[in-house]
């Protein structure tokens, strides 16, 4: 099956024409927030571009001698930077590699295909590597970029890539893609409010584990503010149990049931949007900024469990009644 969700089939049909016409650009950018597809989109690409017996439909034929090979990760003509095991972002060694490489010959009647993904996480030493590799590409390959976040990309890099930007799907799609992944519709109506009409990241959110955490994140949050909890405890409890993904759930809560912008509120949320009620504006965006530095600094090396009870005092000193 290679149907693409609909809100990624005007991309895929501008992916197609381009095959058909012979005018396949040398860089791609795939652009567009976590949680929309576009690895799924880059994927179908990456697998047209290989393929030696493409369908009409330029979709990949999966038969082929180079999609067996790319089924099995050993296609000669494939290459993907990705962050290293002991990175935090892609380096200017990794790029230079990448250049090197796409300077050998593919296979005959194939082409270089590289992906980078996370573009967006390049040091600046890897952004200029990889912009001189823009500026003189090797005949027969194609480099395509995948970002979340393409403002942190340089302009230079960016005027060099055609673009693919990812729209946001309708609610109506996203709630049709939603049951077609099993969930319920109370459940896919719930998430997706939260997600902020995002269904990547609605349905990673309906997930058990991810539930059950936000559950678990919402009660402690609320016991913290109403002082039926010390902020001690809980911080240190959430410092050893995936402090970031506590906090993105919170945010984006937070950020629903205290401006819902005319969404329903889940009756799950209702809990948090009683706490905030009573907040004025300036307090709210107040706290807001703060979780949000927090958010940051947690994933870097620091005493989480002391950002954790600053920002959890804090809200109680804004919500508590």
């Amino acid at each position: 099956m290679n149907a693409m969700p609909p809100w990624l089939e005007a991309d895929w049909q501008v992916h197609a024409r381009r095959m058909r016409d012979g005018r396949v650009p040398h860089a791609l950018l795939a652009a567009g927030p976590a949680g929309l597809g576009k690895r799924r989109l880059v994927d179908a690409i990456v697998a047209s571009l290989l393929c030696i017996d493409r369908r009409e439909d330029a979709h990949a034929c999966g038969q082929c001698r180079g999609c067996a090979w790319r089924s099995a990760g050993t296609h000669p003509d494939l290459v993907r930077v990705a962050i290293a095991e002991d990175a935090t972002q892609i380096t200017v060694g990794q790029i230079r590699a990448l250049g090197e490489r796409l300077t050998l010959a593919p296979q005959p009647g194939g082409r270089q295909v590289a992906v980078v993904d996370p573009a967006d996480e390049m040091n600046p030493n890897a952004a200029n590597a990889l912009l001189k590799t823009l500026e003189e590409p090797s005949p027969g390959s194609v480099l395509v970029l995948v970002a979340d976040s393409p403002s942190r990309l340089l302009p230079t890099i960016l005027s060099r890539c055609q673009r693919l930007t990812i729209r946001m799907p309708t609610r109506e799609e996203s709630l049709a893609w939603l049951a077609e992944r099993g969930l319920d519709a109370a459940l896919a109506a719930d998430v997706l409010a939260v997600a902020r009409g995002n269904p990547g990241e609605a349905e990673r959110l309906a997930q058990p584990e991810s539930a059950a955490l936000a559950r678990a994140t919402l009660t402690e949050f609320v016991a913290v503010v109403e002082g039926r909890r010390s902020l001690v405890e809980v911080a240190a409890e959430w410092a050893k149990d995936r402090p970031d993904a506590r906090l993105d759930w919170l945010a984006q809560a937070t950020s629903l049931a205290a401006w819902p912008a005319g969404a329903d509120l889940p009756g799950s949320l209702e809990p948090l949007a009683a706490l905030t009620r009573g907040a004025d504006f300036n307090t709210l965006a107040q706290w807001w900024t703060g979780l949000n530095r927090v958010r940051a600094q947690v994933r870097t090396p620091v005493r989480t469990d002391l950002l954790l009870a600053e920002q959890l005092a804090a809200a109680r000193r804004a919500f508590g009644h």
